[in-house]
């Protein structure tokens, strides 16, 4: 081995410790991750408003972006693939999340039916890298394995997870084994404080394997991995039950979404908001708001979808969570009386609302309480004030796409064939419901009995 390519470039991260890239592989990246639509990654927290339950969640997805790209270019030497194939998959684990916009997943629920989520957003960001600038300049360092704006497209097909000819490098980027998951359960849960999402990485690194399938090859790990994967799935299923749905964190993202809603609607007759209207985040929720007037009445939501994308990219690549953090704490300096206001409030405070946790059993009866109560003339009540929250989850899925697993004589099973705890969990309905209950509203008659109730005849937290 030459010294170019054993010579190291370093990374010092909290998760993965020194991650090392090699000079050659470090130069694949490194445009990348000095240009503007990368670099706005630094702006966007990973875990939406996480850090108002846990402090330390204040990483951002500039972090766990290259965290999962040093993971991409480890599953690469281990299954030795090719430089070309590293290539790929270091840059399409460096660039999976570039089309995140502010407080992650968070942002997704501002649309109609979250019409519209990050991933529809990542085509856009990788087409400006196809510019005769950026690939004259990244050509310039890489002349041994130069970009194209066909090689781009292919980096999109694998990220999207649509690249029929390159399914194996398309796994290591997304799928239910993928580096993405690997590195975000390690970072979220050592960010957070907790122990929910660890794991033995290493081993399942050194577990993995190609697998050859009828559909081409793909990504598994030998029986010796089966272990490590049942932690991994596990840790998984607890960060996302513990933390990511956590019931508080939820709320306030509730409480966000609602405030961006409601000033998006009232943004263009509102002088008060006058100011707001001007400013980016002002125009971009203007558009989403009529975006979203339009898809509640649209029979054709592929092509509305597209022409919002097209028509608000621009705006859409400059905001980051900054720009909402000022709205909100603009509006809190207000003293209207007005929805986006109130929230915009409660969230600058952190009024965090009084959350229950519901049984199924009590779903039924606590929909109905609330239609009762905004059925009551007499009580003013706002609607986000008594809320309804319901968190489809699903820890694994045995029929779509399962987990590989290949045996000392050959033999190919899924993991649910081989792991019975697995296939307790595959495809198993494990969603949450959470009664939201305004702070302000906790201590009312009307709130209290309803409450009661809920405690006394049914099991809730």
């Amino acid at each position: 081995m030459n010294r170019e390519t054993s010579a190291c470039h370093v990374i010092k991260d909290p998760i993965h410790g020194t991650m090392q890239f090699t000079r050659m592989g470090y130069r694949w990246i490194k445009p990348f991750i000095d240009s503007a639509g990368f670099q706005r990654l630094r702006h966007i927290k990973q875990m939406g408003m996480s850090d108002y339950i846990f402090p330390g969640a204040v990483h951002t997805r500039f972090n766990h972006c290259l965290g999962c790209c040093y993971i991409a270019s480890q599953i690469a030497y281990q299954l030795q693939l090719s430089d070309e194939e590293r290539q790929w998959v270091m840059i399409a684990g460096l660039l999976h999340d570039i089309g995140h916009g502010p407080f992650s997943h968070a942002f997704e629920d501002l649309f109609h039916n979250r019409l519209i989520r990050h991933e529809a957003w990542t085509p856009f960001f990788l087409a400006d890298y196809s510019s005769d600038a950026f690939l004259d300049h990244y050509n310039a360092q890489n002349p041994e394995h130069t970009l194209t704006p066909e090689k781009l497209q292919t980096l999109s097909d694998i990220i999207m997870h649509r690249a029929a000819g390159t399914r194996l490098l398309a796994d290591i980027v997304s799928s239910q084994l993928d580096a993405d998951r690997l590195d975000y359960l390690l970072r979220d849960s050592h960010f957070c404080g907790v122990t929910y999402g660890e794991f033995d990485i290493r081993w399942m690194l050194n577990s993995m394997t190609v697998i050859n399938t009828p559909g081409g090859e793909r990504l598994g790990v030998t029986h010796k991995g089966i272990g490590v994967v049942e932690h991994y799935l596990m840790a998984r299923r607890l960060m996302t039950r513990n933390i990511c749905h956590h019931p508080k964190k939820i709320a306030l993202e509730y409480y966000l979404v609602q405030l961006l809603s409601r000033l998006a609607a009232s943004l263009e007759d509102f002088d008060e908001f006058a100011e707001i209207r001007a400013t980016l985040p002002g125009k971009f929720l203007l558009a989403a708001n009529r975006f979203n007037q339009a898809a509640r009445i649209s029979n054709d939501h592929d092509t509305l979808v597209q022409q919002f994308l097209q028509q608000q990219y621009v705006a859409y690549r400059e905001l980051c969570d900054y720009d909402i953090f000022a709205v909100i704490r603009q509006l809190a300096s207000m003293t209207l009386d007005h929805d986006a206001v109130q929230l915009a409030k409660r969230i600058h405070h952190r009024r965090i609302p009084v959350i229950f946790t519901l049984e199924p059993t009590a779903v039924s009866f606590a929909a109905t309480a609330i239609t009762d109560l905004h059925q009551q003339r007499h009580i003013a009540l706002r609607d986000w004030q008594v809320a309804l929250i319901k968190l489809p989850h699903q820890s694994y899925s045995a029929n779509a796409d399962p987990i590989l697993v290949t045996h000392d004589q050959g033999e190919t099973k899924t993991l649910d064939e081989t792991s019975l705890m697995i296939r307790a969990l595959s495809d198993r309905a494990e969603h949450t419901t959470f009664l939201c209950i305004d702070s302000e509203i906790a201590t009312k008659d009307y709130i209290q009995k309803i409450t009661r109730a809920l405690q006394q005849d049914y099991i809730v937290s």
